[in-house]
């Protein structure tokens, strides 16, 4: 039986708070038949983006010389940058930041680490949950690991994730401990030494090494298990590394749709195939077209190049109403803890696709208005101003999350979390 059974589709009551709150100074004394302003400040769902576009902005340039990650990913920092991290933060709540290991270490022993540390903190500092994207994989892997011999490979492996994990401690908390491991030991599109270590250890090898070696940094962090794979191997893999032991977080599920939308049937149908590990799945790569399709007939995305990419209209309304049905359908899923857009901007999108919520040139696609209604409209509590009754009560009722309660006799956050529920709040100064 899956996590929803009992719940029809659409059904958002597991994601609303019911709680009743008693609001008592800072003596305990009951504030009764007090004014109280009620403000959702935050989702507790995980809304996310990339924060690949600000790291050349709040990091400044790599110290190694070489081509930073958000180069690597796609270009450089768009114009009006600070502009394009309101309209970030006015939408978003968790930033995966690019840990790409060919980037992050072009030369051995010289890590970007405060660059990425910079960006990671400026958004941590505005209440933004940060993930490290991934700890370890075989694509971007540098190219000096290749010059090791096995055994070397596999020692500075476990070394770049137990430093990464403990010197972003308490600022990233959150990561992809390894991605794309179905297809890790027979990747063949180029020669990289961690390949060649999964060969040697196997797939769930390759698991239990990032695993430990990241929770053995930091046992409060949280693992993922990411794939873009998301036929019978990847529940297979995922059986494999429970069976023998491997304490697995959430369940990274990715669903680029450069070649079309999936459908609310396709996607729900894979969010009950992999609810049945009793996990959290996070959505990390979602991404939905606003110009021309992809051909069918592509199977690897990497292959389809083209000369330009634009956004058009037809496809920015296509976009749009896709968005919608594709948001409502995931969090319409008990499972699902997050889900994470991949890309805020056209500017420098992965393949140059027209896959952001903003044009190139900074303005706001139909697709970033429309999840905004969604997410802090539809799906948020508005400020509202009411009383506490004789007993210093009041109930608030919305989506779980972060709230302020404001009292003349002063102000506190309250986390409130999916159900009903009794607390009390010291609102006293």
């Amino acid at each position: 039986m899956t996590e929803c059974a009992g719940l029809e589709r659409g059904d958002l009551s597991h994601r609303l708070a019911d709680a009743r709150l008693t609001l008592v100074d800072a003596h305990g004394h009951p504030l009764a038949s007090t004014e109280v302003t009620i403000e959702q400040t935050r989702h507790a769902f995980g809304f996310g983006n990339i924060g690949f576009d600000f790291i050349d902005w709040l990091g400044g340039p790599p110290a190694s010389g070489e081509p930073s990650a958000s180069e690597v990913f796609g270009g450089q920092a768009p114009p009006e940058v600070e502009r394009l991290a309101e309209d970030w933060l006015g939408l978003f709540n968790n930033m995966t930041l690019p840990f790409y290991w060919r980037a992050f270490e072009p030369v051995q022993g010289r890590p970007e680490t405060e660059r990425l540390r910079r960006t990671a903190q400026y958004f941590a500092d505005r209440g933004v949950t940060v993930k490290g994207h991934p700890l370890v994989w075989h694509t971007l892997a540098p190219e000096w690991l290749l010059e090791l011999d096995e055994a070397d490979v596999e020692q500075t492996i476990r070394q770049r994730i137990r430093r990464e994990v403990t010197e972003f401690a308490g600022v990233v908390d959150l990561w992809d401990a390894i991605n794309e491991v179905v297809i890790l030991p027979v990747f063949t599109a180029e020669d990289n030494a961690v390949t060649r270590l999964a060969q040697r250890l196997g797939r769930v090898g390759m698991v239990r090494l990032a695993f430990e070696e990241a929770r053995a940094a930091n046992p409060h962090a949280r693992l993922v298990l990411n794939d873009f794979d998301l036929s019978a191997d990847y529940e297979h893999l995922i059986e494999e590394c429970l069976e023998a032991g491997i304490q697995i977080d959430a369940l990274g599920l990715q669903t680029h749709m450069h070649q079309g939308y999936r459908g609310e049937d396709q996607v729900w149908e894979i969010l009950e195939r992999f609810s049945r590990f009793g996990l959290p799945l996070q959505l990390t790569e979602t991404t939905l077209l606003s110009g021309e399709l992809m051909p069918k007939e592509i199977v690897d995305l990497n292959d389809y190049v083209v000369d330009e990419w634009p956004s058009t209209a037809k496809g920015e309304a296509r976009q749009a109403d896709e968005l919608v049905r594709h948001y409502r359908t995931v969090v319409g899923h008990p499972a699902v803890e997050s889900l994470t857009y991949w890309g805020i901007t056209d500017h420098g999108a992965w393949l140059g696709a027209p896959s952001g919520l903003i044009r190139a040139d900074g303005s706001r696609k139909p697709g970033y208005d429309a999840l905004h209604e969604l997410i802090r409209g539809e799906w948020w509590l508005p400020e509202t101003t009411t009383a506490t009754d004789a007993d210093g009560q009041v109930a608030v009722q919305g989506f779980a999350g972060r709230y302020r309660v404001t009292t003349p006799a002063g102000s506190s956050e309250v986390e409130l979390g999916a159900g009903a529920e009794s607390l009390v709040v010291e609102v006293g100064a």
